[in-house]
């Protein structure tokens, strides 16, 4: 349960990267004040967790009805976890979790709290992937509710971060959020890594 709760959260909190996504959120909201920037990622983050905690629970119904197996969905996740990982070790924000077109859509919008800074920039394709694969290995009650709080958990996380830095962020050295974004990438990469030997030996047995 421990390790579990561990992959959960880590590789949740690594594909949404909020990290990564504090000088967007700045730079999109350049007119607000604190407290409108608060209450916009607190609606974000709540989006955030909403999204996920939904298409975690209604994959399998998605998988059916598409006739997708999860060994294969298993597989085609972990490329787009390796693509957005592969730009974190670039310290760039990947094009899979947004584009320059969207994050300059979104300075010029009013109120950016649910597209696009939850979706598709917290709640991105990575993200959603990420939750349907875990919530897949929850074969246990214990497990699902484990991952329920682990969602619950990170977008908790995502609005402490844009708290923080809803008041300027001037403290945050651009050093340090390159260097984070490369480490966060490299943990990033051995999850998609591991995703993708996971789901090897089931589609080769289907064979």
């Amino acid at each position: 349960m421990i390790e579990y709760i561990l992959l959960a959260f880590s590789s949740l909190f690594v594909i949404v990267d909020p990290i990564a996504t504090v000088p967007a959120f700045l730079a999109m909201t350049p007119t607000g004040t604190p407290a409108e920037r608060i209450r916009m990622a607190r609606l974000a983050c709540a989006v955030t967790a909403g999204m996920l905690i939904a298409f975690a629970w209604v994959g399998d119904v998605i998988f059916r009805v598409l006739g997708i197996t999860l060994p294969a969905f298993q597989l085609a996740g972990s490329i787009v976890l390796m693509l957005v990982a592969l730009d974190m070790l670039k310290a760039q924000r990947s094009r899979v979790q947004e584009t320059s077109e969207e994050t300059d859509a979104g300075a010029a919008k009013e109120d950016i709290a649910i597209t696009p800074l939850a979706i598709p920039m917290l709640a991105g394709p990575g993200a959603i992937t990420t939750a349907i694969l875990l919530r897949n290995q929850a074969v246990t009650a214990g497990k699902q509710l484990a991952l329920l709080g682990c969602i619950l958990a990170v977008a908790g996380c995502c609005f402490l971060i844009f708290r923080i830095s809803a008041h300027g962020a001037r403290w945050l050295s651009p050093i340090v959020l390159r260097l984070t974004t490369r480490i966060m990438g490299l943990l990033l990469a051995a999850i998609a890594i591991q995703f993708a030997f996971d789901a090897l030996p089931q589609l080769l047995s289907q064979d």
